[in-house]
């Protein structure tokens, strides 16, 4: 996937929130596992960058601890976490 600069950016920036906050398995402080989200990182990004409410990402986010992962899922961080990549998107994009 071609992305320009500041899209590049939040890609890279959706990759850490993911990875450093939303983190549902508890792995950002082991270095080998550095890539355990990037599975569900282009969707997450696509949500990100086509205007999707927080509700709709966190609803994903939801989605994936529950089906992919097969844990609780924790509601209140999902949507903590999405309205945190919508504000990183309006701060790098708009």
């Amino acid at each position: 996937m071609k992305l320009s600069g500041k899209k590049k950016d939040l890609y890279r920036r959706v990759d850490e929130i993911l990875h450093y906050l939303w983190d549902p398995i508890r792995v950002s402080d082991t270095p080998l596992a550095r890539d355990e989200y990037h599975s569900y990182l282009p969707k997450v990004f696509s949500l990100v960058i086509s205007d999707k409410k927080h509700h709709e990402i966190s609803e994903y986010l939801v989605k994936i601890e529950s089906g992919s992962m097969g844990i609780s899922p924790n509601i209140d961080k999902a949507t903590e976490i999405a309205k945190l990549l919508i504000e990183t998107r309006e701060a790098m994009l708009e």
